[in-house]
């Protein structure tokens, strides 16, 4: 037996043969083992050997940790997998083993407290010997030893079959033992011819002391060399007892000797010595596994073992002991062959000590080389040696400061750097050309000069200046906001007369939906401007608009600043989006933070933290979004020239939809043809912006949805792709037929999408289009089914005839398709909405179809997704005696403080009115508790525009007359019931319409207001106009 180096001078295929031979019949075999017979397991890992080495488990040390490391590292585990495994399936050994180790390696496994005193196997005089390379077994420890002679394995194939795992004495070969480590570093050593012993004296060339062990698990294995293939047996040897050599009965191989038990001495020292040794043992194993990383890196396998011996037999703490250290085979022979205990125990100390000391010189050496190894060191190796692959690979840029400063100066020509910019430009030049490439300012420089270079420092953009074509990009992309384009051209026509348009800052406020984000890319368009749009909503960190400090790791400059690096010009378009919503953080507010920047007297000498020039924004055009004002601060609104846009009605939702939202989204599924390409010449029309965020030009919009005669082609098949053959739409799918009538359209609108934008109505309007897309898929599929199957691509089709729109050239399989798609029904009807939409969220504009009660008034609120109306209900009911004389009201539905307050001010109009009139007892209030409820309570409701509404419903509660039922109002009412001005006069005129009202009662303020709206919302109304309640009572209780 010994390592792996070489193959055997023997021919292998005989050995082959018989191992795998006996790998087939060793788990048979099993079965018939004695009560005493530990388990064999049988792997046969091919090409991979668990024998290396033959070093110590735990390693070498400081010269021995080559490459081998790792293989012994495998074989240590599958090696205590095995043992393990075969340990705790034995009855008779799972206590008091150890856990085998690659190469001699001896490891406790056992569980338990103490050692268990293993009997072992009946003792037989006449046994089979195997010869052990470099390290000797020792009792109640495990080893894998490889065997690859013929003969050799024949005879423990025959042990083996007697029914229990064969026994066996192995002993240290002395050839072995001197020259191990020479053996093991040239290879030479084979395992076969440690096994032939026939050429010499077995008595010499073996120790005379030895281990009985039993084999407890077999493994066939393939071992490489240089003349081929070794192959044998991988045995897992367990010691049980020391034993003597006393005759060799037959050189063999296989080896066969006479053999005794050695009987160790018993304790005649002193305890008190012998318990000495075994802690001074044991401290010094601890000692050495705190600075040694081999023994560390098992520590808890050495713990578990320790526990195991700290009371246990003499002899086997030092068999233990010595077993860890990496002592040569003669000094562990001699810790084996020792009788008595103490001497043992000392023996195995001394080769713990010098393993100590060993260690100790190891950690002192790598601890001294680390010292003298020291960050910068080894920062100016790694720079040098990137310097020399970069000169190898011809990236050596050794001059790249030069190269720098002259790109640099190549930016700013041309370029009207201002004064301050100018020296603060020179100076960082002048500095960045001193500094080195390894200084940790160097990048820092880099990057703030190349960020004041590449700004547009006095570039603009050319500007166009025309009233005619900005009006027809602006017409072509938005249909109505007519106040937004109004404002736009007049910024152009002040621009025309002074030669160049000035930065102005506008924020565009209105619900959403209303294409106040989109607007700002066509009023960039219609300007030739460049674009560039950032959100606010959120934000809470200052340095996002006024830029970090250069100080700082990362530091950039704000997002103006990064607007103009961007687009190069220096009269860009910035939208500023959502500004309603910015947040306010611990670095500070950001609404502040605008301030500079959106003031007309400030931002020409905007100053940035990161750049600490100053940066003229004059030029810019800032546009800002927001929902509502509320929530802007007033320094911050009182910069900024407000316009807004009020919600779409019923008819310009109609044409939005109509000439925009069907069309795309008809095209987007595939039901339609696709855009005309660019260079094909197309009337343009007037649409209306995809609320969603869509602000491409709309060219060659369709005809009305109802009469839509357009057909589109759908993707073909993959083996019609492949032929590139043109087929009829009709035949791929298109749908000449799909169209959303104007009545469904109109009913989508009413009953569906009532707020003020149209982003809502984009979404139904797509998911009816999906629908169809799908009815259109489904039939085909159907068609395929039905039809019998032929050849694909018989009949081909010539290209759309350009002659007339919507039609299509096409011949016979192609005409037959499309008229059998035209029976397919895909227009949606005002009747089959549900069936694509589902049921209508709303159902009637009205809390009150027939007449209203007493108590009961109708209002119109605005909200910020449009108009709605607002009913106020009123009750009383009759009060105790008991009670004061105090009148009380209670108010319900979720309303706001201003709100409240407003309802407490309407009882006090109204029971001043109602004490003007002698013919009705004023003591009404006085005699019931009132309660006030505004329906739809989980809806917020707040603001004083409800006042009239209230006085109205607590008046009628009083006389018992109910108001007229087509009869809406608003207003706030004051103190002394003057009828204050409210807002939303578009929105409440389109709800008010859409629940029939016909009488409308305003403030007088809001006249102007109502004579702007369009006639179509103006026409079919009655409207009055209130300066005192009075005014109001009278249209809401003729007499």
């Amino acid at each position: 037996s010994g390592s792996p180096g070489t193959s055997p001078p023997f021919a292998p295929a005989p050995a082959r043969g018989l191992a795998r031979g006996l790998a087939r019949a060793l788990r048979a075999q099993l079965r018939a083992a004695g009560p005493h017979a530990a388990p064999l397991s049988v792997l046969a890992p091919r090409g991979r050997t668990f024998f290396g080495s033959g070093r110590n488990f735990f390693g070498r040390g400081g010269d021995d940790g080559k490459k081998e490391e790792p293989e012994e590292k495998a074989s240590a585990k599958a090696s205590e997998k095995a043992g393990a495994k075969a340990e705790s399936e034995a009855p008779g050994d799972s206590e008091g083993s150890s856990a085998p180790s690659a190469d001699g390696a001896i490891v406790p496994v056992s569980g338990g407290r103490g050692l268990r005193k293993d009997t072992g196997p009946a003792f037989e005089p006449r046994i089979l010997g195997l010869p052990l390379p470099r390290r000797p077994l020792f009792p109640g420890q495990q080893r894998l030893l490889q065997v690859t002679h013929p003969a050799v394995m024949k005879e423990l194939s025959k042990l083996f079959e007697r029914g229990s795992p064969p026994v066996v004495g192995a002993f240290l070969h002395r050839g072995e033992t001197a020259g191990g480590q020479e053996a093991e570093d040239s290879g030479e050593s084979s395992p076969s011819l440690l096994e032939n012993l026939s050429q010499g004296d077995p008595l010499e060339l073996l120790h005379s002391v030895g281990t009985r062990a039993r084999i407890v698990q077999a493994a066939p294995f393939v071992q490489p060399g240089k003349t081929g293939q070794a192959e044998g047996l991988q045995l897992l040897l367990h010691g049980h007892d020391l034993i003597r050599l006393d005759k060799v009965l037959g050189k063999g191989p296989p080896l066969q000797l006479q053999v005794s038990r050695l009987e160790l001495r018993k304790e005649k020292e002193s305890r008190d010595q012998l318990r000495a040794y075994i802690n001074e043992t044991l401290h010094t194993i601890r000692e050495i596994m705190k600075i040694n990383p081999h023994f560390r890196e098992y520590a808890s396998m050495i713990n578990q073992g320790l526990e195991h011996l700290e009371r246990g037999d003499p002899h086997a703490i030092a068999h233990f002991a010595a077993s860890l250290t990496t002592a040569s085979g003669a000094e562990l022979m001699q810790v084996l062959e020792e009788e008595s205990p103490s001497e043992k125990l000392r023996l195995s100390l001394e080769l713990l000590k010098k393993e100590l000391d060993l260690s100790q010189i190891q950690q002192k050496i790598a601890s001294q080389i680390e010292e003298k190894v020291s960050s910068h060191q080894r920062e100016f190796m790694l720079r040098e040696q990137m310097k020399m692959i970069k000169k190898e690979l011809g990236e050596d840029k050794s001059d790249g400061t030069d190269k720098l400063l002259a790109k640099f100066k190549e930016r700013l020509e041309g370029k009207d750097v201002p004064k301050e910019a100018k020296e603060a430009i020179d100076s960082e030049m002048e500095k960045f050309s001193n500094l080195a490439k390894e200084s940790q300012e160097y990048q820092t420089t880099r990057n703030y000069l190349d960020w004041l270079t590449m700004l547009p420092w006095g570039v603009t953009s050319g500007e166009t200046l025309r009233l005619k074509k900005a009006r027809e990009i602006l017409d072509r992309d938005h249909y109505g906001l007519s106040d937004v384009k109004e404002r736009i051209l007049e910024l152009i026509a002040v621009g025309s007369l002074r030669g160049a348009v000035q930065g102005k800052i506008l924020c565009f406020v209105g619900p959403p939906g209303v294409g106040k984000t989109s607007i700002g890319r066509s009023i960039a368009e219609a300007l030739n401007r460049e674009f560039y749009r950032f959100s606010v909503g959120g934000l809470f960190d200052v340095a996002e608009i006024k830029g970090h400090r250069r100080t700082y790791v990362g530091a950039m400059p704000g997002k103006v600043i990064q607007c103009l690096k961007k687009t190069q010009t220096s009269n860009p378009l910035v939208l500023i989006d959502e500004v309603d919503k910015l947040g306010r953080g611990n670095q500070g507010d950001p609404a502040s933070a605008l301030l500079e920047l959106l003031d007309p007297s400030q931002n020409h000498a905007f100053l940035d933290h990161y750049l600490d020039v100053p940066v003229d924004c004059s030029r810019v055009l800032f546009v800002c979004t927001a929902n509502v004002t509320d929530t802007i601060p007033g320094p911050l609104l009182d910069r900024m020239e407000v316009i807004r846009l009020s919600g779409y009605d019923l008819q310009e939702k109609l044409r939005i939809a109509e000439d925009y939202l069907v069309p795309n989204a008809m095209r987007e599924v595939g039901l339609w043809p696709p855009k005309p390409k660019p260079s094909e010449p197309v009337p343009e029309e007037p649409v209306a912006e995809a609320a969603a965020g869509a602000t491409e030009a709309a060219a060659g919009a369709e005809a009305p949805v109802d009469a839509a005669k357009e057909p589109t082609a759908a993707t073909a098949t993959s083996q019609e792709a492949a032929a590139e053959l043109t087929v009829p739409p009709a035949a791929v799918g298109a749908a000449e037929g799909a169209a959303i009538e104007h009545g469904a359209v109109e009913a989508l609108i009413r009953w569906y999408c009532r707020e003020a934008g149209v982003r809502n109505l984009q979404k139904h309007i797509e998911r009816i289009c999906r629908k169809l897309a799908t009815r259109v898929v489904e039939w085909r599929e159907a068609q395929k089914a039905d039809e019998p199957e032929s050849p694909a691509g018989t009949e081909e089709s010539g290209p759309p005839s350009p002659a007339a729109k919507g039609e299509v050239a096409s011949t016979g399989a192609g005409d037959a398709a499309a008229a059998s798609l035209a029976d397919l029904d895909l227009r949606v009807t005002e009747a089959a909405l549900s069936d694509f939409v589902g049921k209508p969220p709303f159902t009637s504009d009205r809390l009150y179809e027939g007449d209203l009660p007493p108590g009961t008034s109708t209002g119109l609120a605005w909200t910020a997704m449009g108009g709605s109306v607002l009913y106020i209900e009123a009750t009383a009911l009759p009060r105790p005696e008991a009670k004061p004389a105090v009148p009380t009201l209670s108010v319900t539905g979720q309303l706001g403080s201003v709100m409240k307050e407003s309802s407490q001010i309407s009882l006090l109009v109204a029971r001043r009115r109602l004490a003007q009139m002698p013919e009705v007892p004023s003591s009404f209030f006085q005699e019931h508790d009132l309660y006030l409820h505004c329906p739809e309570g989980a809806t917020p409701k707040d603001g004083p525009s409800a006042g009239v509404t209230m006085t109205t419903a607590l008046l009628s509660l009083a006389l018992g007359r109910p108001v007229r039922t087509d009869l809406a109002m608003t207003g706030e009412v004051s103190l002394n019931g003057k009828v204050l001005a409210v807002g939303g006069i578009k929105e409440k005129t389109i709800a008010a319409r859409r629940a029939g009202c016909k009488v409308l009662v305003f403030p007088q303020a809001n006249k102007r207001d109502f004579d702007e709206l369009p006639d179509y919302l103006r026409d079919g109304l009655e409207v009055h106009y209130a300066a005192e309640y009075d005014d109001v009572f009278a249209v809401a209780f003729p007499s």
